[in-house]
C-alpha cells in the first residue's frame, strides 16, 4: 500500500495560492519611530500598540492587492516586525543604523512578530506568530564583521537568523524558527487548513 505524503495531499487541495512576500518599505520606515504609530486607513487615524502592527500591515497589504481573486484563489500576505523594549526596529537605513540596532539587541531578548492575512474572494482571516529571541553579548568586532560581510539592510532588526549571526549570536528562541525568518510555516499550514475547511462547509 502506498501512503501519500500528507503535505502533498494538502498542497493539491489548495489548487492556487497567490503569495506576496514583499515588505512595505514606507511602512517599515514609518513604524521604526516608536511604541505606537498612527496609521491613516479607511479615513481613520489609528494608534496601534507595537505588537499589533504586523497583523495590521498584513491586512493593508491584502487590501491593496490590485487583482480580483477567483473562486479557488487564496491570497497570502505577511509582514514581520522586530520589537525591543516596546520599540519597533525596521530595516536599517545604512551601516550605522544596522550597527546601532545590533548593539541594542546584544546580550538581551527581543520579540519577532509576523502577521499573516489569508483572503479569498469572499472573506479573510488574520493571525500572528510570536517568537522570543535571546542574543548573547556580542563584541563590536563581531557586529562589524556581520554587518560588513552580510549587509543586512533588507532585514527588520538588521539580522537574519539563517545567516552567520544566527549561528554565533542566538543562544535560544522560544517559538517558531521560521517565524523569525519571516513566515511561520507551521502555523500557516494549520490556519490554511482551517480557512479551507470553512470554505468547503
Amino acid at each position: 500500500m502506498i501512503i501519500e505524503n500528507p503535505a502533498y495531499v494538502f498542497y493539491r487541495r489548495i489548487k492556487r495560492i497567490r503569495f506576496d512576500p514583499g515588505q512595505s518599505l514606507s511602512a517599515a520606515q514609518a513604524i521604526a519611530r516608536g511604541l505606537r504609530i498612527g496609521v491613516f486607513a479607511g479615513r481613520r487615524l489609528r494608534a496601534l500598540p507595537a505588537d499589533e502592527v504586523a497583523a495590521f500591515l498584513s491586512r493593508l497589504k491584502s487590501e491593496a492587492y490590485p487583482e480580483p481573486l477567483g473562486g479557488k484563489d487564496i491570497l497570502i500576505t505577511a509582514d514581520t516586525v522586530v520589537i525591543a523594549d516596546g520599540r519597533i526596529l525596521g530595516k536599517p537605513a545604512g551601516r550605522e543604523t544596522a550597527l546601532d540596532m545590533l548593539r541594542s539587541l546584544s546580550g538581551r531578548s527581543h520579540s519577532v512578530i509576523t502577521g499573516v492575512t489569508l483572503r479569498n474572494g469572499s472573506r479573510s482571516r488574520t493571525f500572528d506568530s510570536r517568537t522570543k529571541v535571546f542574543f548573547k553579548q556580542l563584541s563590536d568586532e563581531e557586529i562589524d564583521y556581520y554587518v560588513d560581510r552580510y549587509r543586512p539592510y533588507d532585514k527588520a532588526g538588521a539580522y537574519g537568523i539563517q545567516e552567520w549571526i544566527g549561528y554565533v549570536a542566538i543562544e535560544r528562541i522560544e517559538g517558531s524558527f521560521y517565524n523569525v525568518m519571516g513566515l511561520p510555516v507551521q502555523k500557516l499550514l494549520t490556519e490554511l487548513e482551517i480557512f479551507i475547511e470553512l470554505k468547503e462547509k
